[in-house]
C-alpha cells in the first residue's frame, strides 16, 4: 500500500515529511530512534527538524502504526507495526489457555540494536496456574 494511501486511511494529513518518514520505517527491518531518522534525511540532504521528526513517530503511534520500544539505553525506538504476534498461556491444571501480546519485542529489537543479528524467530513457554484454579488450591 502507498504512504500517501496508509496516512489517508489512518486520518493522518499528508505531509512531504510524513511520507518520507513512513517510507524510511517501512524500509528499515530494525526499529530507528527519531535521531537515526533524521540523520537519515540529513545524510540524503533533505532539510528537516528533529522536533518534526519526534512529533511524526508520536503521531504514528497515537494512530496505531508505529510501536514505541524502549532499549536498554532509554532511548525509544520506533518500527512500523504488522501482524501482531501473540503467545497462550497455559493452565498446568484445567488446560485453559490465555492469548497474550508478544512480551518478547522489546527483548528482540535490543539484541538486534546491540548486536545487528536479524532475528526471524523465538519461541516462548509459560506456564502456571490460572487465577481460577488458584482458588481451588
Amino acid at each position: 500500500m502507498e504512504p500517501n494511501e496508509i496516512l489517508k486511511r489512518n486520518g493522518i494529513k499528508i505531509t512531504q515529511g510524513r511520507v518520507e518518514i513512513l517510507n524510511i520505517l517501512t524500509n528499515s527491518e530494525n526499529s530507528l530512534s527519531a535521531e537515526k531518522i533524521y540523520h537519515i534525511y540529513r545524510n540524503n540532504n533533505i532539510n528537516i527538524n528533529l522536533s518534526t521528526v519526534y512529533r511524526t513517530l508520536e503521531l504514528f503511534e497515537e494512530k496505531g502504526l508505529t510501536e514505541k520500544i524502549t532499549l536498554n539505553d532509554g532511548v525509544f525506538s520506533y518500527k512500523l507495526k504488522k501482524e501482531t504476534h501473540r503467545h497462550h498461556l497455559q493452565c498446568d491444571i484445567c488446560h485453559k489457555e490465555v492469548e497474550i501480546p508478544c512480551p518478547m519485542l522489546q527483548i528482540q529489537e535490543m539484541v538486534q540494536n546491540s548486536t545487528g543479528f536479524t532475528l526471524t524467530d523465538h519461541d516462548l513457554v509459560m506456564k502456571g496456574v490460572c487465577k481460577d484454579c488458584k482458588k481451588k488450591l
